[in-house]
């Protein structure tokens, strides 16, 4: 699970976010499925809608940066310096693709492709200091990197996060990493297997915390969304991965042992 308060170290994922060509209808699906509440913050914001449960701020929704983006789940990572987190992406063979920049008195952030082509965002706090609440039904709790190359994957941000990797034997003889910041894991990372096709690029999927898995498929499918992996048990919880109804992978998560 992701650090469990406000307080997030450099290097934790501390924010999810989702763009859409149509932020209502996402505002909706989302707010039938968890129970948010969204709150639009206006032109001068872009249009950036926040969402809430029971008051805490825990993900938003926001038109694409770029007309012609896909609808997605972004992760944003936590930094204590976004344009010394820029230039280490450079010099570990990443790309930026939107330049650090100020965005208004809540923070400083940057966009970014690493080299397998999964895209990640970085967040410098000021006033906004990332999500509320993490961990519990309805928030997030898990960030995880699908690539083809987990070499370079773990070479890349080990570099850029100083992250620590540690490897993990699966069943099949594959392998998932679990990101560490301090010791403590805060993000994973797998390899695609051919059961991802060939047209699905690397990315960084967001996994939300549930009460219970099969209901929540039950409730997203009668909203629209398509269920791309389906319920199944691992040592962590149940889980399964959508598709929302605008095409944005996520997943949801029944944890085993909630902390």
């Amino acid at each position: 699970m992701t650090q469990s308060n406000s307080n997030y170290a450099p290097g934790t994922p501390m924010w999810v976010d989702h763009t859409s060509p149509d932020v209502q209808a996402a505002a909706r699906f989302y707010g039938e499925l968890f129970g948010w509440k969204s709150q639009d913050l206006g032109e001068e914001a872009g249009h950036y809608t926040m969402f809430t449960s029971n008051g805490k701020v825990v993900a938003a929704t926001t038109p694409p940066m770029s007309p012609g983006n896909p609808p997605a789940w972004s992760t944003y990572i936590s930094t204590a310096n976004v344009e010394e987190t820029a230039r280490r992406v450079d010099g570990a063979g990443g790309k930026t693709l939107v330049a650090p920049m100020q965005v208004m008195d809540q923070g400083s952030m940057g966009v970014f492709m690493d080299p397998t082509g999964a895209v990640f965002a970085a967040w410098q706090p000021a006033a906004m200091k990332g999500a509320d609440l993490v961990n519990q039904p309805v928030s997030f709790c898990w960030n995880e990197l699908a690539t083809r190359d987990l070499e370079a994957a773990k070479s890349f941000y080990t570099r850029v996060f100083d992250w620590g990797a540690k490897s993990n034997k699966m069943p099949d003889g594959g392998e998932y990493v679990e990101f560490q910041v301090g010791g403590r894991s805060i993000a994973g990372g797998t390899a695609m297997g051919s059961m991802y096709p060939p047209q699905v690029p690397p990315h960084w999927l967001v996994y939300f915390a549930v009460a219970n898995t099969d209901d929540t498929l039950k409730k997203a499918q009668s909203l629209g969304a398509r269920v791309m992996s389906p319920a199944m048990d691992i040592p962590q919880g149940r889980f399964a991965v959508l598709s929302d109804p605008q095409g944005a992978a996520f997943a949801v998560i029944q944890i085993a042992n909630p902390q």
